[in-house]
């Protein structure tokens, strides 16, 4: 099948799926049928990939990132759709998200047909009632095709939802400032006649921003070091060998302790920090946390100078660059894209606020909880999205003001997966695939129906369990889903019954 450019596919490919072909995951034992396997490469992986091969390509013929063709990584713990990271030999960490098409089926394409809402009714909601997921639920399946709900319990219902939050703020951030966008951390030099000149480091809002030396990501994470060589050249070149050093986190306004307090799940909200202010070597997950990330950014960024033959007079402190500073040096994070699929495999709670405060930014509302909550609103609202009862009191859902219904959460993610919305694509490629990757790498035993052909978001907090994502149905049709619990006292068994509702939906033609 020839490779297609972005324009030549219209929201019509997820009406006719293109050539059905058998597949299988390499090494994967689990029981999928050839219509999911053919869905999930072909009509999947092209929705994915109209318009993304700039945003995260590369993509081989059947509209799978290539790398995926291999298993590797995929089961270890951290789990991840890790397209900006780099596995052995360099190459891109994979997902084995679309299994890849290995030999056509000779069917006419377009045959999947929609499950009926009274078809999908009759498996679900007994599993709706199931008591694991405590006293208020709510459901909703979308046919991605065409948009509209083929199933729907208390859709319009706003509830807790957890990290599945992120999906709102993923969507708002690559609306308001595009998927290509960068965050960019700074060094500039102040004017004046002092004998030891003023230079500041800038925080830009990048959590990602590094000093390791080596790791994951820090192959293509803005690197302190980096900023620190080339700073120490521009000082000197300026004939410059001692300075006094300070750091800028003016960007942010509005408190920097979330209202969960602290927590090992997340860092103060700074505008500047390194390695997302994390103590120990881990990229992901709960990790004990710096008391000032700026602070610690700061010297480590002096000692990296320092490093280069340029002397600090004192340990660094907070100051604002000015309107006349100059510019010394610039690194800049890796693109929207790729932070929002970090963000949505791992969960990922610090670059979720950050990328809340990139919408804020955009917007021209404070960088803040309020102003990142008030500029995700007003997004997705320009976007014409179901909004009602909607409360946005953070950008990583650990908030538990945030409200959601769960039919928000299933319309986000079908406008993701509509090749009209390429700068939203990223939505859809990081999200977690079960049984394989980031929060659902344990989740879904090998020999589900939901392995592998389910994609979603979760989100947990006390009495709260939710799920949303995209499934391919037993007949090869994709669809959306969102699940919303709160009140639950066991979050296994409600994580379970949740995970038994798509991998329902994926077992089911429902017809």
């Amino acid at each position: 099948m020839p490779e297609l450019k972005p324009w030549q596919r219209p929201r019509q490919i997820l009406r006719q799926l293109s050539e059905p072909a058998a597949a299988r995951l390499a090494g994967f034992p689990g029981k999928l049928t050839t219509l999911q396997l053919t869905a999930g490469s072909a009509a999947f992986g092209l929705i994915i990939a109209v318009g993304a091969v700039a945003v995260a390509g590369p993509w081989d013929s059947s509209g799978q990132r290539t790398a995926e063709r291999v298993r590797a990584a995929s089961q270890e713990a951290g789990g991840g759709t890790d397209h900006a990271g780099r596995g052995p030999g360099g190459l891109p960490e994979t997902t084995p998200s679309a299994p890849s098409v290995l030999a056509g089926l000779g069917a006419p394409a377009g045959v999947a047909p929609a499950p009926t809402d009274r078809a999908l009714a009759d498996v679900l909601e007994p599993l709706l009632k199931d008591p694991a997921l405590g006293p208020q639920r709510s459901a909703v399946v979308l046919d991605a095709a065409s948009g509209k709900r083929v199933y729907g319990k208390g859709a319009g219902e706003a509830l807790t939802p957890a990290s599945t939050t992120k999906i709102a703020t993923a969507v708002a951030a690559l609306s308001a400032a595009g998927p290509d966008h960068r965050i960019t951390t700074k060094t500039v030099l102040e004017p004046g006649s002092a004998k030891t000149p003023d230079v500041l480091l800038v925080g830009g809002g990048d959590p990602t921003l590094t000093a390791r030396k080596d790791g994951r990501y820090t192959d293509t994470a803005a690197s302190l070091r980096t900023l620190a060589q080339d700073t120490a050249r521009s000082l000197k070149s300026r004939h410059i060998d001692e300075i006094k050093l300070s750091y800028d986190t003016s960007l942010y306004s509005g408190p920097e302790q979330h209202p969960i307090g602290p927590n090992e799940n997340l860092t103060l909200v700074s505008a500047l920090m390194a390695d997302e202010g994390r103590l120990d070597d881990s990229s992901s997950g709960p990790a004990p946390r710096a008391g000032d990330p700026a602070g610690d950014a700061a010297k480590k960024f002096a000692g990296f100078l320092k490093d280069r033959g340029i002397k600090i007079n004192k340990d660094p402190g907070a100051s604002k660059a000015s309107d006349r500073a100059t510019s010394l040096g610039k690194v800049e994070s890796p693109p929207l894209s790729a932070l929002v699929e970090r963000m949505l495999t791992h969960s990922d709670n610090d670059i979720a606020e950050a990328l809340a405060r990139q919408a804020a930014i955009a917007a021209k509302e404070p960088a803040s909880f309020d102003g990142a909550g008030r500029a995700i609103h007003a997004r997705l609202e320009k976007l014409d999205l179901p909004l009602s009862g909607t409360k946005f009191a953070d950008g990583s859902g650990l908030d538990r003001a945030d409200r959601v219904p769960a039919e928000l959460l299933a319309t986000l993610l079908d406008r993701a997966a509509d090749p009209a919305h390429p700068d939203l694509r990223s939505v859809v490629t990081g999200l977690p695939v079960a049984g394989f990757t980031g929060t659902l790498v344990d989740r879904y035993p090998q020999d589900s129906p939901g392995t592998g052909v389910v994609r979603a978001k979760t989100g947990t907090l006390t009495g709260v369990n939710s799920l949303a994502g995209t499934v391919v149905d037993a007949d090869g049709r994709l669809l959306v889903f969102a699940f919303m619990t709160t009140g639950t006292t066991d979050p296994l068994s409600a994580q379970k019954a949740l995970d038994q509702m798509a991998s329902t939906v994926a077992n089911c033609g429902c017809r």
